[in-house]
């Protein structure tokens, strides 16, 4: 039965989903801000730190396909269950840590939660919630994934100054608990009707070995180059997967990607535009290093610098909702890619004098926030509504995998640029100017994308196209 909003457990039913999905910002995107805490306290390398903090991306992009369709076969709440348990299991792990195995095993559970809780709580909306029910569902999810990053890395700034760094992993498991008491009676949701399939085994293990070689290529051709044989041979051999994988996939009549998806033009223009609105998003990463070794900034008043970004996101999100009920999904996507493409490259103004740029930038993050959270709830929406109940856990997956490889892409992309031509010219202003500019060049090719794939109609009817399967 569908959720509507004069149901008083609907908001109930959207606060629990949005703990779930904050659990995952609380452990992943504050480690950025509590690793100089986490090295003075226990016996563990800045290296694999680093490392542990990428696990979580790596895992949760490795599983969240499978996850999705196991949430469509097995039901929706079941598995968002069980990523919170996970969640709660990894969590622990990483308070008792001393040392670097407890620590990786704790981050690399936190991941595959990931991966099991964001799929099925957006496939959860889709089949719980009726059309503009289901978009307000759709807007509050994305609090908890966009502008729970931003109020992660704060958080983790405060907790790490304040506070024991392990206490943004207690309050993880606290949220989780309480998520699981929420969502303890809403209504399970899976595919009554669903075909036993045998798991494309082959398909997987290819999948597996092609992002751990994009991961490998993105976080360590800085450290050995990007032209070093090392790296360039990694290129060649992920290339030669990705090939593989797409034509093994093509031929067999079980896929573990499932390419009939991509049939929607304006499902793949969302989880196109997706991955790319991410790659803006993460040249973030640059203006933040940059104000800290060239103007002086500590991590903190770094922190601070994105405060406007994070409140315009959270605003912007609810009007990109009231946007797409209005006018449909494209024009709201479109103009949110302009104005986030835009507002981040002001970061990138380096030739400014000190105070001036500290305003420039604090007005562009806001810009950037403005866009971010204008395209939230359009794009979301686009990339489940053409989808039936019965893949919609799949669907979700590659769109929440796009959001991770976005970012990867987008951050490695934008500090190759910064730390070649700082290489180059050891000039940093210029440097982080070219690294900032980055978001133009995703910008441009999103926008492109978006107005090829959606009609101007697009978000104003329904329109799945794919056979629907009974759901309970």
């Amino acid at each position: 039965m569908k959720i509507s909003s004069t149901n008083k457990k609907a908001n109930l039913y959207i606060v629990g989903i949005v703990l779930a999905v904050l659990t995952f910002w609380m452990f992943a995107q504050s480690m950025i801000n509590i690793l100089p805490a986490m090295t003075a306290d226990m016996d563990v390398s800045l290296g694999t730190l680093n490392i542990s903090t990428s696990l979580t991306s790596l895992f949760s992009g490795l599983f969240i396909v499978v996850a999705g369709g196991l949430s469509d076969r097995s039901g929706r709440k079941k598995m968002t269950f069980f990523g919170l348990g996970l969640s709660i299991l990894g969590s622990f792990l990483v308070i008792i840590a001393q040392g670097p195995s407890l620590l990786i095993i704790g981050r690399a559970i936190q991941g595959i939660s990931a991966a099991f809780i964001m799929p099925a709580t957006i496939a959860l909306i889709k089949t719980a919630f009726n059309e503009a029910d289901r978009q307000r569902a759709l807007s509050y999810w994305s609090f908890g994934s966009w502008g729970g990053g931003g109020v992660a890395t704060l958080a983790g700034g405060l907790v790490a100054t304040y506070m024991d760094w392990r206490w943004i992993f207690i309050f993880s498991i606290i949220v989780a608990l309480i998520s699981m008491w929420i969502l303890r009676d809403i209504e399970e949701s899976k595919v009554n009707d669903y075909k036993k399939e045998p798991f494309d085994y082959i398909g997987f293990a290819i999948f597996i070995f092609l992002l751990l070689g994009v991961n490998i290529v993105i976080t360590q051709g800085q450290e050995f180059g990007w032209f070093s044989p090392i790296i360039i041979g990694l290129m060649i051999v992920t290339l030669i997967l990705a090939v593989l994988f797409f034509m093994y996939e093509k031929k067999r009549k079980f896929q573990f990607i499932d390419f009939n998806l991509f049939k929607s033009r304006p499902y793949t223009g969302a989880v196109t535009s997706n991955f790319l609105q991410n790659g803006i998003a993460a040249t973030i990463v640059v203006a933040n290093t940059y104000v800290q070794i060239a103007r002086g900034f500590s991590a903190f008043e770094t922190g601070l610098l994105t405060i406007g970004n994070i409140v315009a996101l959270l605003i912007m999100i609810r009007v990109g909702e009231r946007m797409l009920q209005k006018i449909g999904a494209r024009k709201p996507m479109l103009w949110a890619i302009f104005i986030a493409a835009i507002g981040m490259s002001l970061a990138g103004m380096t030739f400014l004098p000190d105070i001036l740029y500290v305003i420039v930038v604090f007005i562009g993050f806001l810009i950037a926030g403005i866009g971010i959270g204008m395209y939230a709830t359009p794009s979301l929406d686009t990339s489940v509504v053409h989808i039936s109940n019965d893949k919609v856990g799949v669907a979700s997956g590659i769109y929440k995998m796009a959001s991770s490889l976005g970012y990867s892409f987008g951050l490695a992309i934008s500090t190759a640029v910064y730390g070649t031509v700082e290489a180059v010219t050891s000039n940093i202003h210029l440097a982080a100017s070219g690294g900032m500019f980055t978001a133009l060049a995703f910008g441009a090719v999103s926008i492109w994308i978006v107005a090829k794939t959606m009609s101007p109609e697009e978000g104003l009817k329904t329109k799945p196209i794919l056979a629907t399967s009974k759901i309970n």
